[in-house]
């Protein structure tokens, strides 16, 4: 497991350990989308981590599909994230924020009523949205216009400038598991005609051209970038995965970014294939992989060059000094999934440590 404990430049981040935290939605926020002091304490627990990713954060208002998660487009989120990022400093860690718009996966019901927009007025179907009226069937989107995507840009780079107010490390854009960026990256979603629609290099653009505003905010080596391109979570799926993530990989060069985080596989297991070696193979940058993988896993893939650290979701949430267990070779706490959303501290902060143990 030693690889897994040697140090990682990340742009301006230096990460003791290649055992990263992946963002976790947990819903601990409350209605109101506001970051608390139960949140801090789950955090700080976890500051052992290489790097912390911080959960999914709205980053503008009226764009929830959670319910119960954080926000970061007021001054009382702000502060309410500055009791995180305080206790991980104070614990000796690093953390970013997940900035992130929901797109077509928000709900009227979470938004005051309001239609989610999207790239394509296409619904996720296959699912069902928690909404304070119980289980919901996701509504047809309303497709953006043009002329209103700059406007989302700025919402991001707004996000980005209250997020580095908040004392995050840095940021990652989360351009995954059928969120906005997402659906306009992959086919599936995105049948708009015009810039942001049709070829790769036009549905990638609102990716790219977000990344551009966050990094004037932070500097590209504080800015990550997840992606999913095989997850068919959302009722997501690309025509050609592969071609996409070669021709992606190769095109963020140019971004400089801290490091690149990519979900390997499919949660539901319906669509197949390898996006890691084309991705590995045209990226120049950190690689950071998810999804699935074993310490053992993880540090054979560290160890061969395919990956250059591994963020870990469900074992770092039952497991608070993960980093600590996988050096000891210790057991791991088994997470409990009936937990992972429930509003207490119960199943977030209350998994016990090996010195509790």
């Amino acid at each position: 497991m030693t690889t897994l404990f040697t140090p990682l430049t990340l742009g301006a981040i230096a990460a003791p350990n290649r055992i990263f935290m992946a963002p976790l939605t947990r819903c601990r926020a409350g209605a109101e989308h506001l970051p608390n002091a139960m949140m801090a304490e789950y955090y700080a627990q976890r500051a052992g981590a290489g790097l912390i990713i911080a959960e999914a954060t709205m980053a503008m208002e009226g764009n929830s599909a959670f319910w119960r998660e954080p926000g970061i487009h007021s001054a009382a989120q702000v502060a309410g994230w500055k009791l995180t990022t305080d206790a991980v400093h104070a614990a000796g860690g690093r953390i970013f924020l997940q900035i992130w718009h929901g797109g077509r996966a928000c709900h009227p019901l979470l938004n005051g009523g309001a239609q989610p927009v999207a790239p394509s007025a296409i619904a996720i179907t296959g699912d069902e949205v928690n909404t304070p009226q119980g289980k919901q069937p996701y509504v047809v989107p309303r497709e953006l216009r043009d002329d209103e995507l700059p406007g989302i840009i700025a919402g991001f780079r707004k996000a980005a400038e209250n997020a580095k107010a908040a004392g995050f490390d840095g940021v990652e854009v989360h351009g995954a598991n059928g969120y906005l960026l997402d659906e306009f990256l992959r086919n599936g979603a995105n049948q708009r005609s015009g810039p942001y629609g049709g070829s790769i290099e036009n549905r990638a653009r609102l990716m790219l051209e977000v990344i551009e505003a966050v990094s004037a905010v932070w500097g590209s080596e504080r800015v990550g970038l997840r992606i999913s391109l095989l997850n068919s979570y959302n009722s997501m799926i690309d025509s050609d995965p592969i071609g996409l993530a070669t021709w992606l990989a190769g095109r963020l060069n140019d971004c400089k970014l801290a490091y690149l985080h990519v979900m390997r596989g499919d949660f539901f297991g319906q669509q197949k294939g390898d996006v890691m070696t084309p991705i590995r193979a045209n990226y120049q940058g950190v690689l950071v992989a998810n999804m699935g993988y074993t310490p053992a896993e993880a540090a054979d893939a560290v160890a061969a060059g395919k990956v250059d650290a591994v963020a870990f979701g469900t074992s770092f949430l039952a497991n608070p000094d993960l980093p600590a267990r996988i050096e000891a070779g210790a057991a791991l706490n088994k997470p409990d999934p009936a937990k992972f959303y429930s509003p207490g501290p119960e199943g977030y902060t209350d998994y016990p440590t090996l010195i509790a143990a």
